[in-house]
């Protein structure tokens, strides 16, 4: 079985498929936040991986097939926003403040704890692109000489979180504009918190999306002017 699953082209993209299929199922039957898809199939493939002995290279010859649809699945995101395009016309300006500020809080804060833990360059580079989609992110990570890996880990982890507390975040500061609870969530969270987003709402998922674009423009653009601060 060992050296089936191991030789198996399909083996990746099955474990998942299925594992992310068990998330969700229980996120419906349970209706708790921690109980996100992503992180629950990521707990479960970790776990399988280790208790039946296959490496992560093996794992990924097959689920690479996945990761060839992140770039296709984040253009998709443009959809909602087409349809939404009134609103963004309207608020545009505010929208691309919210956007820039959210940005640069990131960068700083990145800069901030790189300084307090004593990061070296690569470690701090590493996570600069860290609230940008994954498709965006691995290429600004490797451009700017991080561990590429570790950034995919970063990355989804802001995202993960971002999805479980962002409407506890929303309650706690009485935040209930459509327009910044979308915009918060894409520039923070990428696609992941654009998820929640389109749970929220139409609006809050246009925006959004309109959000995972632009903030990653703008991130290419700032993290490699913060990279050479420290």
């Amino acid at each position: 079985m060992h050296d089936f699953l191991e030789n198996s082209i399909f083996f990746g993209t099955v474990i998942s498929v299925v594992s992310y299929g068990i998330g969700v199922l229980l996120k419906k039957k349970c209706k708790l936040a921690i109980l996100n898809p992503l992180l629950i199939s990521i707990t479960i493939t970790i776990t399988f991986l280790a208790c039946a002995d296959i490496s992560y290279d093996k794992y990924y010859e097959g689920a690479k097939y996945l990761n060839y649809l992140l770039t296709p699945a984040t253009v998709c995101l443009a959809i909602p926003l087409y349809e939404q395009l009134e609103l963004l016309k309207h608020n545009w300006k505010a929208i691309l403040i919210g956007i820039l500020s959210g940005v640069l809080s990131s960068l700083g804060m990145i800069l901030g704890m790189a300084m307090l833990f004593q990061f070296d360059h690569r470690e701090y580079v590493t996570f600069l692109p860290k609230s940008i989609t994954t498709a965006i992110g691995m290429g600004v990570s490797e451009k700017l000489g991080g561990y590429v890996s570790i950034s995919v880990a970063a990355i989804i982890i802001t995202g993960v979180l971002g999805n479980i507390f962002a409407e506890w975040i929303f309650r706690l500061f009485r935040i209930r504009e459509p327009i910044a609870r979308g915009v918060a969530l894409g520039t923070a969270s990428h696609a992941i918190g654009t998820a929640k987003a389109m749970e929220l709402g139409e609006a809050e998922g246009a925006m959004s999306s309109l959000s995972i674009v632009v903030a990653g423009l703008i991130t290419v653009v700032g993290a490699t002017i913060f990279s050479h601060i420290m």
